[in-house]
């Protein structure tokens, strides 16, 4: 198959990886450095346009809604390229909101879109083991499923246009207020002089941690901040969460406490380090 891959990043770059051995890939990134690692086994194409122009298959894997929309539209978007009954997976966590808007661009241009976020960061990236969310019509995520199946360990068909960006949100969110709870929890068991570590470990491994707040603990505790899910993305998807709650007339209290804490966490300078440095707005 014909792929195009726009955006390689931290995630993109180990996402589209995978797509080297059984398929036709061409990249490409906005700065020219990501993409110098692709140039041996893929093509690398100076706009998304380019890219996009043979390609049964269009990801892309970019940082937010306006990042979305740069890589999509515009004279040398993706979308000008793309040919007729090309598939279009829109795999960033960007708001449902835009999803709908990039769903009708894309219907528009002749494609079929799908909104294919995945769930997982940078080590479920390397090992292609992501959870891909789909939002839209089975016979495009047909086509597109060799491609994620590649990415990641498991495909879910959530429903149609925009669920998959729905449920991403809430993946996030739900993580956003584990993570948020734990920081606070491992502060008042320390300030109450329990050991840090030994507290991590203990909770962690009651059935009330799940696995990402079991280890965002430890790396709590040990002080390892290295960013695998950045406190600038998930302070991002909490915000749009919540305009998602707010659209849908639906309190969201708890999810509202946690995105203060990660906000809090950015003003501070933090918002490049992983989400577990929320923890350092309780450091004694």
């Amino acid at each position: 198959m014909q792929i195009a891959f726009l955006g390689l990043g931290a995630m993109g770059a180990r996402m589209a990886a995978h797509l080297l051995d059984d398929h036709d890939l061409t990249v490409w990134n906005r700065s020219d450095g990501p993409a110098d690692a692709f140039r041996e086994r893929a093509a690398v194409a100076a706009t998304p346009r380019e890219a996009a122009e043979a390609a049964d298959l269009v990801i892309a894997m970019v940082t937010d809604d306006r990042a979305s929309r740069d890589v999509w539209t515009g004279p040398d978007g993706a979308l000008a390229g793309m040919k007729s009954g090309a598939v279009a997976a829109e795999m960033s966590t960007v708001s449902p909101g835009w999803v709908r808007e990039w769903a009708g661009l894309v219907t528009e241009a002749g494609g079929r879109p799908l909104d294919a976020p995945v769930s997982g960061s940078r080590p479920q990236a390397e090992g292609a083991t992501l959870v891909v969310l789909v939002g839209g019509a089975a016979d495009a995520l047909e086509t597109a499923r060799p491609a994620f199946e590649a990415m990641g360990k498991s495909v879910q068909h959530v429903g149609g246009t925009g669920t998959g960006a729905l449920v991403k949100l809430a993946v996030n969110a739900l993580m956003g207020v584990g993570v948020a709870a734990a920081a606070e929890l491992l502060a008042v068991l320390r300030r109450s002089g329990v050991d840090e570590a030994t507290a991590a470990e203990v909770l962690g491994a009651t059935p009330a941690a799940a696995p990402v707040v079991a280890t965002a603990m430890r790396l709590m505790a040990d002080g390892r901040h290295d960013p695998l899910f950045p406190v600038d993305l998930l302070d991002k998807d909490l915000r749009y969460a919540l305009h998602v709650a707010a659209e849908a007339e639906s309190a969201a209290p708890l999810v509202s406490a946690a995105r203060a804490q990660f906000e809090r966490a950015a003003e501070a300078g933090l918002g490049g380090k992983n989400m577990t440095a929320v923890a350092m707005l309780y450091d004694d």
